[in-house]
């Protein structure tokens, strides 16, 4: 006997329906799953066996085929356990139900039947929700998740038993409810602030600066003066995130396994420090079958590179696509995936390997040629993607000791979100850019129009200053982000002043 049950496979960070088909032949006892199963879709023989005889059910004791359809595409994960089990069960008639399209199943079964939670439950509702399904059986730990797909019935399912019940009946189980709104305004709420930073108001505008315009940044200082400290607040005044942006978040990180327990939406903007010693492929994603890496887990956030030229230069040099384009395609023998990875890029640094250049409380230890090894470890077409380069001293005592706060993060994301509200406005109808950080040269020279004054400045600067040709563009980008924070229609002198001093330590000026 055949019955079919439907479930969903993620492919990349969306799902597709998967037909999940059992057959029940009277042959000699076997059990094969068929359609490009991964190990952990085989080994559901076991776990579904046992679940079901422990359910108070009869498992077959005959030839038991599966099939995956489409059966061209690799099948991965212990979701497929539910429908499998009750495609087993329908087969055999021992499920009083002929037609299960109208539900799509999700699900691991332990031993004793009872249902685990699984990754990639977001994307996978939404799927169902596109392909208008009246409803989704899940475990009950993802059913806040699930539910994040508003007009989606969810069903929290604790075991096969029950899901076989109200496959049956049809009211056992109550549709799970929540409400969107009160938990994204609940979870925008950041644990840290910009409050916490004694001093350093430099550092603080060009943070601000660059949360307006969503430029990458670079900053320079000796050891605990603070670059970590403002670098992790950088997310709390970056411009509110959209609910959109929440679930494209949330659907990444479901489909990697690191959405945290009980987390049903991400709604602040992320960041992530991963270690130097990262791999590139820890880095961009990878794998037998492509995973999300640290620069999709940081899409909408802030990626942190601490103590940047000590980080392997290949993996740093794979940063540049994904920096240049907003993803990363990831290409294998099995499949080729594309994740979303538009991050704002911090970095951190040492102005020498002691760290200590430049420094009028400690003796620098260093060569200049160990110097110049030191900093030639950032290859110049990655630090020509970084906009802003900013110095950050050491905290002076009488800073750290005084009991004056600075802005906190919510006034400054204030004039953050303004400020992004003008460049939407003067970027409408562009594709793929949402800020003046993604204006390409063309752009540059139809949005960045100066007059006659602040181009006889850039010109003194280019030559006197010493700074690269590549500071340029720079220069003029992060000078219409300051007029956007100002509420400036026009780049001023002053703007391009302010922008000039976030590139002193260009790379050509350094070298020299």
């Amino acid at each position: 006997m055949l019955a079919k049950v439907l479930s969903t496979a993620v492919l990349g960070i969306d799902a597709y329906v998967v037909e999940v088909e059992a057959d029940i032949t009277p042959m000699l006892p076997s059990f094969a799953t068929v359609g490009l199963p991964d190990g952990a879709v085989k080994e559901s023989k076991e776990r579904v066996q046992s679940a079901i005889k422990n359910s108070d059910f009869l498992f077959p004791n005959k030839k038991v085929t599966i099939n995956l359809a489409p059966a061209d595409v690799r099948k991965e994960g212990s979701g497929f356990d539910l429908p499998i089990a009750l495609g087993i069960l329908a087969a055999t008639g021992q499920i009083l139900r002929e037609d299960f399209s109208d539900y799509i199943l999700l699900g691991e079964l332990s031993l004793d039947g009872s249902l685990k939670r699984v990754n990639g439950v977001l994307p996978m509702a939404l799927c169902a929700l596109k392909e208008g399904k009246k409803g989704v059986i899940v475990p009950p730990e993802n059913a806040q998740e699930a539910a994040m797909a508003q007009g989606l019935n969810v069903y929290p399912a604790k075991s096969l038993r029950e899901a076989v019940e109200f496959l049956e009946k049809g009211n056992t189980i109550k549709p799970f409810e929540i409400d969107i709104d009160e938990i994204f305004n609940k979870a925008r709420e950041y644990d840290v602030d910009f409050t916490d930073v004694k001093g350093q108001q430099h550092a603080k505008r060009a943070l601000e600066v660059a949360a307006a315009g969503g430029h990458n940044i670079l900053l320079i200082g000796p050891p605990g003066s603070g670059k970590t400290m403002l670098a992790r607040r950088l997310p709390t005044i970056m411009p509110n995130l959209t609910l959109d942006e929440a679930l494209e978040t949330t659907k990444i990180h479901s489909v990697a396994g690191v959405l945290p327990p009980h987390t049903a939406l991400i709604a602040t903007r992320l960041f992530r420090p991963p270690h130097h010693t990262i791999s590139d492929a820890g880095l961009i994603g990878g794998g037998r079958i492509p995973r999300p890496g640290e620069v999709s887990l940081a899409h909408n956030g802030v990626l942190f590179l601490d103590e940047m030229p000590e980080f392997r230069k290949d993996v740093l040099e794979v940063l540049r696509q994904p920096m240049e384009d907003g993803v990363v395609t990831i290409s294998r023998a099995l499949t080729s995936l594309t994740y979303p990875a538009r991050f704002m890029l911090a970095g951190a640094m040492n102005p020498c390997p002691c760290g200590f250049f430049g420094s009028a409380d400690h003796r620098c230890k260093c060569t200049p040629q160990l110097i110049q090894r030191y900093m030639n470890r950032i290859s110049g077409p990655l630090l020509d993607r970084i906009d802003i380069h900013i110095e950050v001293p050491a905290v002076k005592f009488k800073e750290l000791t005084s009991e004056h706060q600075g802005e906190p993060s919510a006034i400054v994301r204030g004039r953050v979100n303004a400020a992004r509200t003008r460049q939407l406005q003067r970027l409408k109808g562009a594709k793929n850019m949402f800020c003046n950080a993604h204006m390409r040269s063309r752009d540059i020279r139809r949005y960045c129009v100066i007059d006659q004054e602040s181009t006889d400045l850039l010109r003194r600067a280019i030559t006197k200053l010493g700074l690269s040709a590549r500071a340029y563009d720079r220069i003029l980008k992060v000078a219409r982000t300051i007029a956007d924070l100002e509420g400036h229609a026009d780049i001023a002198p002053q703007h391009i002043a302010e922008a000039i001093q976030y590139r002193s330590l260009d790379r050509n000026l350094w070298m020299n």
